[in-house]
């Protein structure tokens, strides 16, 4: 054990001391409280945790028919924290003076910070992530895909996927130089957006092999030697790149779109301090390692990469210097009416000749 988990023990264990050992009910997704992860915080601060796993779904459905209750923390995506609060009132603020905001990764946090505010009211901080971005076989690519618009390069006309769903709205957008989330207050601005992308995926149309549905079809064309550029996930790219060096997740130019699953406080939570506390601890760069681990993906923790696994943790740093990821366009709450707007430019692209 280091001496930074060491001393962060003595710390919660000297917290603990002070304070009546209590259950933190926590409501998240497989692979988030490990339970190697558990038992060390339950060790180190006499608190017991009981895991319920979920999806957004589920968590939103639970906290509503309870009003908030049942639960001390749990971590829906940020896209699903102001909405729901607005509506339900499901969650209630957080104390982010308790909370160690040095452990953050800083673009993240006031990212997720200022996507989870409502009436001033800071409501999520955040935790695990990921981003979609380009995979590439640069082996035959080259060097020609840089953005999301460079895959209707006539270098590889006919070796291109993508999905016809809003991530490729979404990131065309921002390769042509729109801002797209920035216009989501503004449904006309929205739809004049949407038009400039829909003229370009029609005529980027001869570029693409197919469009892709599922993550394994993807993957199929992209061993395959079918595909040699696409849109895709970052934990995709890196899989690829475990069987073939030449493949590899690069985060375009414009900016990679990332979601972000977030802690949340329900608003009938009874553990407060126990769940400040947890989030504090899981944050630890070498306890978020093997939340990653666990996972697949990775978290908001500072220097947490340092501690992954030696092969991804080299994929990791290659895809992602600092300078990507502050450029992590991060996904906000889609307001109602956009959806339809997104759903008719992908309709006409599809049957476009």
């Amino acid at each position: 054990m280091t001496r930074t988990i060491l001393l962060a023990s003595t710390v919660l264990a000297g917290l603990a001391s002070f304070a009546q050992a209590d259950t933190l009910r926590l409501l998240t997704w497989g692979g988030y409280a490990p339970d190697d992860v558990v038992a060390m915080f339950e060790e180190q601060t006499g608190h017991t945790v009981e895991v319920t796993k979920s999806n957004n779904e589920e968590m939103i459905a639970k906290l509503r028919a309870t009003g908030g209750g049942g639960f001390d923390l749990a971590q829906p995506s940020q896209d699903r924290v102001m909405g729901p609060q607005m509506e339900f009132g499901i969650y209630k603020p957080m104390d982010v003076s308790k909370l160690n905001q040095d452990l953050f990764i800083p673009s993240m946090l006031k990212a997720t910070m200022a996507n989870t505010t409502v009436n001033g009211d800071v409501y999520g901080v955040p935790h695990v992530w990921g981003t979609s971005g380009l995979v590439i076989n640069t082996a035959e690519a080259g060097d020609v895909v840089k953005d999301y618009t460079d895959l209707c390069d006539p270098a590889v006309a006919g070796k291109v996927s993508y999905r016809l769903k809003r991530p490729t709205l979404i990131g065309f957008a921002f390769a042509m130089g729109e801002d797209p989330f920035a216009a989501y207050d503004d449904e006309a601005k929205y739809k004049a957006i949407m038009d400039k992308v829909e003229a370009k995926l029609i005529e980027c149309k001869p570029n693409v092999k197919t469009y892709w549905s599922g993550g394994d079809e993807l993957m199929n064309l992209v061993r395959s030697g079918e595909v040699t550029a696409s849109m895709a996930w970052d934990t995709g790219g890196w899989k690829l790149n475990n069987d073939n060096p030449d493949i590899t997740f690069v985060a375009p130019a414009s900016g990679a779109l990332g979601w972000i699953d977030t802690f949340v406080l329900p608003a009938k939570g009874q553990a407060d301090d126990v769940a400040y506390q947890w989030i504090n601890f899981v944050m630890q760069p070498e306890i978020a390692a093997k939340i990653t681990a666990a996972a697949g993906n990775f978290t908001a923790s500072a220097g947490a990469d340092e501690f992954a696994e030696a092969g991804l943790k080299a994929q990791y740093q290659a895809s992602f210097p600092q300078e990507a990821i502050d450029n992590i366009k991060w996904y906000p709450p889609v307001p109602a009416g956009l959806e339809a707007i997104e759903g008719e430019v992908l309709d006409r692209v599809q049957a476009a000749n």
